[in-house]
């Protein structure tokens, strides 16, 4: 009895030690780790980032509109609609259907005028004849026509019978135009020709001048021998500055050359005429020559050297 009393009392003892040495006050550390767990366990419990990011996973848009834009994804459809609906490809076929290329091609080659150019070119290279040099660019054929309303007074093939009347065969197409647009303009002035000159048109002047300078040339009707008349014709008078007559209008009278229109032919013109024309420059009823030169050299003769040069000229 008496032995498991002690044991009894030696198991309580030990008991008693084992409890007082595993129970330990605390400390600032132990009650760290006492309050510890629970602490991280309300931080766990309230942590919203977990909630949050598991949110955020669940409430994540990104995969969601990927998917919708991979759904919803227009490109493919746009490439899906632009080549069932490419207009390339049409638009290619309709030019090869429609190409106008070849048939313009065809047609230039169908209607190439270069056979008849070279074929006309000798006609417009050929040299003109002094004929038609002197009628200038106006076309003789038609103004044969036309002159019918000048032969009445200047002759058939112009060459007139009244003295006082000039001449016009042979004479420049471009100086027989040049004296009718001066009329026009009452540069100069004479009653009938003044009439004649407001009814035709430049294209006319052309014309008959054409006609009357492609007329055999004008010559007077027998040669002078006015001696007086043909020096200054020939030779002029350079102690009074006058320069010779053939200087300008030609040795004979006839121009000094088909081309040039300036001065006048008088060569065989009517004695008459050229008298009283002469007379007019120097009186200054007529200055219409180029330059006034008739105006000045007519003023260093006397009446009777421009009648002797008038005989002279008429008879060339």
């Amino acid at each position: 009895m008496f032995h498991i009393k002690s044991i009894i009392s030696i198991c309580l003892a030990m008991t008693v030690l084992l409890a007082c040495s595993t129970k330990t006050p605390p400390t600032a550390d132990n009650a760290d780790v006492d309050t510890m767990p629970m602490e991280a366990t309300a931080s766990m419990d309230e942590a919203s980032a977990p909630v949050e990011e598991t949110a955020a996973m669940d409430e994540a848009p990104s995969p969601i509109e990927e998917t919708a834009a991979m759904d919803e994804a227009p490109a493919p459809v746009e490439e899906t609609a632009a080549m069932g609906e490419a207009p390339a490809p049409v638009e290619k076929t309709a030019a090869v259907d429609e190409a106008p290329a070849p048939v313009e091609e065809t047609a230039a080659v169908d209607e190439v005028p270069a056979p008849v150019v070279v074929a006309a070119k000798p006609k417009a290279t050929a040299p003109l004849t002094e004929k038609q040099l002197r009628g200038g660019p106006g076309d003789p054929i038609i103004g044969e026509a036309k002159a019918v309303l000048c032969t009445g007074c200047h002759g058939p093939a112009g060459v007139s019978m009244d003295p006082l009347i000039p001449k016009l065969a042979g004479q420049y197409g471009k100086y027989i135009a040049k004296q009718v647009r001066n009329y026009q303009a009452s540069i100069r002035t004479h009653q009938i020709m003044g009439a004649i000159a407001a009814s035709v048109s430049d294209e006319d002047l052309a014309d008959m001048g054409a006609y009357f300078g492609t007329q055999t040339i004008m010559k007077g009707d027998k040669p002078s021998n006015n001696q007086v008349g043909k020096n200054l014709f020939e030779n002029g008078d350079l102690s009074r500055m006058l320069v010779p007559c053939n200087n300008c209008h030609g040795v004979t009278g006839k121009g000094q050359n088909p081309r040039n229109s300036v001065f006048p032919v008088i060569g065989g013109q009517h004695k008459e005429y050229l008298y009283g024309q002469l007379i007019n420059f120097k009186k200054g009823t007529r200055n219409n020559s180029p330059g006034g030169v008739m105006n000045i050299m007519v003023q260093r003769l006397t009446d009777a050297e421009l009648e002797a040069l008038a005989d002279y000229v008429s008879g060339l």
